[in-house]
């Protein structure tokens, strides 16, 4: 029989507080320093212990095996907080249930007309833009996907006051939402400003979409092919009732919404900034998208010719995966690998992490979009960014569409000059590893071609004079 090893703590922890300030003060390199202590290795935060996994075929074991390494832990009970029993945070014994009902609307067959929307919304911001406009990226390429978002799941455009409320309360809870997994219970509960922004965004966001699939359901447009028309209309096995309430409408109304809208629009931002300060990938992929668009915003029937675009994308993803650090929590005393696990022992996995061991990615820190060259295989995708298992993101080809679409259009449409001294770096710990503003001037194409026949006629001109 295979022994069973101890699990082993990571150096460091403080009386009191065990590794919490480290975490806080430098999550992403204390996440980096953990594989060199073994496969498993326990972290303590305060008075939370946490066992990370830092071994990618573990991983992958925790992640097939979702019953009994099911979501729990902190982080998952803020998350209940706004989204409810959602497909994102259910617990494994409903999951099933609610992806075979939501299943139908990620169909192969329903993307092309899923790209038919995101282009006619990114075309109608982005074509607006102005010539020297100067702007902040990370506030509009969220409002770009949290419109296609809003489009695809309610087939209509949101109402710009709810949309400025949703985003608002959105950025309070993902700026509170790590410091109220790691809080005690009872600090949650003092009435301090940040408490009573978190508290009140919460109520908020399940309000607001409350409202928005009350109003829905009673325009009667469930006779429209969109994800909540669906939902509407499934009905329970072999009866007439309806197979969701409304609350678990609003669950997943709520969970389509956050994870439609953040995590795409970071990985563009992520990629534009990648690029603009690596001159040769920002040269090619520019190239790419001038031969493939020459201009246009870009649709479904584009894609497969933006195969560097898609590249730069991915690698973004693998250096700065949305979804950092996640839990999990054992529903029985189990083991993994070669280690025993208590029922009740809370797990954590970090997508960042595994994107950064040298054994899987050599050279880790290095962005190189040529990683993910298919040379006429498939495109592959960075390990566990989507997560794994049963409860691999359902929207996963969706956020990956919409990603190479919206960075292609904006670099067809706009040359961007990015303000890198205005990048904050991301505010962490929080639930998505996306970075803080990131202004950017722009210039039309057009413009710059001209001023460019400008320099080269003055150029012959001299020449022919000296002729």
């Amino acid at each position: 029989m295979e022994s069973v090893s101890p699990v082993p703590r990571a150096p460091g922890a403080k009386p009191v507080v065990g590794h919490l300030a480290a975490f806080l003060r430098a999550p992403l390199a204390f996440l980096r320093s953990l594989p060199a202590h073994g496969p498993l290795v326990e972290i303590r935060l305060a008075r939370k212990s946490v066992v990370v996994v830092c071994d990618p075929e573990l991983t992958s074991t925790m992640l097939v095996h979702d019953r009994v390494f099911d979501k729990g832990g902190p982080l998952f009970e803020r998350l209940r907080e706004a989204g409810g029993q959602g497909l994102a945070t259910c617990p494994a014994a409903e999951h099933r249930r609610q992806r075979r009902l939501i299943q139908p609307a990620f169909h192969q067959a329903r993307f092309p007309d899923y790209a038919r929307i995101m282009t006619e919304r990114m075309d109608a911001v982005i074509g607006n833009w102005r010539d020297g406009q100067t702007l902040d990226l990370a506030v509009a390429s969220r409002n770009i996907t949290a419109d296609v978002v809003l489009s695809a799941v309610f087939g209509t455009r949101l109402d710009h006051g709810l949309h400025v409320r949703l985003a608002t309360d959105f950025d309070t809870l993902l700026a509170g939402f790590t410091r109220h997994s790691l809080l005690p219970k009872p600090l949650r509960k003092v009435p301090t400003p940040g408490n009573v922004r978190y508290e009140r965004a919460t109520r908020r966001v399940r309000q607001s979409m409350a409202d928005l699939t009350t109003q829905y359901r009673e325009s009667g447009g469930t006779g429209e092919t969109n994800l909540l028309s669906m939902l509407i209309a499934a009905r329970a096995p072999e009866s007439d009732v309806p197979a969701l309430t409304d609350d678990e409408l609003v669950d997943q109304a709520v969970t389509m919404y956050s994870a439609g809208t953040e995590t795409t629009a970071g990985a563009v931002n992520w990629s534009l900034y990648l690029a603009a300060t690596h001159p040769a990938v920002h040269a090619r992929l520019t190239a790419e998208v001038s031969t493939v668009l020459d201009g246009r915003t870009a649709g479904w029937d584009d894609l497969p010719r933006l195969r560097y675009t898609r590249q730069v994308f991915t690698e973004a993803l693998r250096m700065y995966p949305p979804g950092w650090f996640l839990t999990r929590q054992t529903q029985q005393d189990t083991r993994l690998g070669t280690y025993a696990l208590p029922k009740g022992t809370t797990i954590a996995y970090s997508p960042y992490l595994i994107s950064h061991l040298p054994t899987l990615y050599p050279d880790p820190q290095r962005f190189d979009p040529d990683r993910w060259d298919p040379r006429g295989g498939q495109p592959r995708l960075p390990a566990f960014v989507f997560g794994g298992g049963a409860r691999k993101c359902i929207g996963d080809e969706f956020s990956l569409v919409e990603g190479v679409l919206l960075l292609a259009s904006l670099l067809s449409h706009w040359h961007i000059d990015l303000h890198r001294d205005s990048l904050t770096a991301p505010r962490l710990p929080q639930l998505t590893l996306n970075p803080g503003r990131l202004r950017a001037t722009l210039t039309a194409h057009s413009r710059l071609r001209g001023v460019s026949e400008k320099s080269r006629g003055r150029r012959l001109g001299q020449v022919s004079r000296r002729g």
